[in-house]
């Protein structure tokens, strides 16, 4: 099944890896793998300017959404796998 992010972007459930609060204190080895992912391309901003609430870390993409870490969470929960 899929995990809608905001910005009519879903992800597979299967391939979500961590779901980040972004205004969270976040471990140093974190912060430096978001700069490295940054840096390497491969973030994907699904959210407006200072609307951003997540980072989502997926197998293949980190994406920054808008909808909260505990929302993403429930939808996540509430989600059957066929």
């Amino acid at each position: 099944m899929f995990l809608h992010l905001g910005a009519n972007v879903v992800v597979p459930k299967k391939d979500i890896v961590a779901i980040l609060e972004i205004n969270k204190k976040i471990s140093p080895i974190t912060k430096e793998f978001l700069e490295i992912a940054r840096d390497e391309g491969f973030i994907r901003n699904v959210s407006e300017i200072n609307k951003e609430k997540t980072y989502l870390v997926a197998t293949d993409k980190v994406y920054i959404s808008p909808i909260s870490c505990a929302t993403l969470k429930k939808r996540s929960d509430s989600i059957i796998d066929l």
